[in-house]
């Protein structure tokens, strides 16, 4: 961090980031359904309600959709494909992991607690703007549970946001939880962010960036650049941390596709108009919604509010 660094509130991102060139998303986007294929269906079920806390709220021919425990939003939705391979330990270009955003950080401290009591392994960070636990599920797909620090506090470096991974206080953090039991995925629980290996930076700000209208809002952390609408940390991360890898296939577990939801379909018309203007293809679906690839063959789907 630089000394002339200040602390600014969220109010102030008019004068953060770098927009795109043309289209920019609208500030009220964010992150929909995360689509993923896995192995074995009931094996990742237990997984995913046990370690993480997540309620199925649908399961039907080798799909099942999962939501908070008290909710009826779908967060989360697995395909089962029998014999696809497990995401190796370098991973393959497209996911690296998807990252879900608890509403508070004494629901964070009680996710980390309840890790520690089922002796489940997880890794943990402080990147300033928020902290993070990671987990691999039984495919080896990426994931992240995190909760915000107030926007408020997010310092910037000129125009660049300040993130960093720095070593996470456990045990403050298990404290803001006030010794409660976890109940499983709250209310309030979203998809915060994707983020992704890509072969080459500059080819993924092309399309994310130029092209689909996210604002560059990270973009000297080692390998990686951070991308997000309406002056949010980040509802999208790219790293080339994977460079070199093949990109994830049919026969792979693999994320199949990420949503990305717009205010209204006005948005998602200019959104996808954008793209192809940049020379990308788009897949207009009956449903309203917009599918579109980036350089590596990973699918956004464009969806309507």
């Amino acid at each position: 961090m630089s000394p002339d660094s200040t602390t600014r509130s969220s109010e102030d991102n008019a004068v953060h980031g770098i927009a795109p060139p043309g289209f920019r998303l609208p500030a009220e986007t964010h992150i929909g359904v995360v689509r993923l294929q896995v192995a074995d269906l009931t094996r990742s079920l237990t997984y995913y309600e046990r370690v993480l806390g997540f309620r199925p709220l649908h399961r039907s021919d080798g799909t099942a959709t999962l939501g908070a425990v008290d909710g009826e939003t779908p967060i989360i939705e697995l395909r089962e494909k029998a014999g696809v391979r497990p995401a190796p330990k370098r991973g393959l270009l497209g996911l690296f992991h998807f990252a879900i955003l608890l509403p508070d950080r004494a629901a964070l401290g009680r996710f980390v607690a309840h890790l520690s009591e089922i002796g489940a392994r997880a890794g943990m960070s402080d990147h300033l703007v928020s902290e993070a636990i990671y987990l691999s599920d039984p495919d080896g797909l990426g994931i992240e549970v995190y909760a915000d620090r107030p926007p408020a506090t997010w310092k910037y470096d000129g125009r660049q946001l300040v993130m960093s991974t720095l070593p996470l206080n456990v045990q403050d953090l298990v404290d803001a939880g006030g010794g409660k039991p976890w109940r499983g995925m709250p209310n309030g629980t979203t998809m915060g962010h994707v983020h992704l290996h890509v072969g080459d930076l500059d080819q993924g700000a092309a399309f994310y960036h130029d092209a689909l209208g996210f604002d560059k809002v990270v973009w000297g952390y080692p390998g990686a650049l951070f991308l997000s609408a309406g002056g949010y940390h980040h509802h999208l991360g790219t790293n080339t941390w994977a460079a070199g890898a093949p990109a994830a296939t049919d026969d792979d577990a693999r994320l199949i596709e990420w949503e990305l939801v717009l205010p209204d379909a006005a948005s998602v018309a200019a959104a996808s108009g954008s793209i192809e203007r940049a020379r990308g293809s788009v897949e207009r679906l009956p449903d309203g919604s917009v599918r579109a690839k980036d350089p590596w063959g990973t699918v956004v789907r464009l969806v309507p509010r």
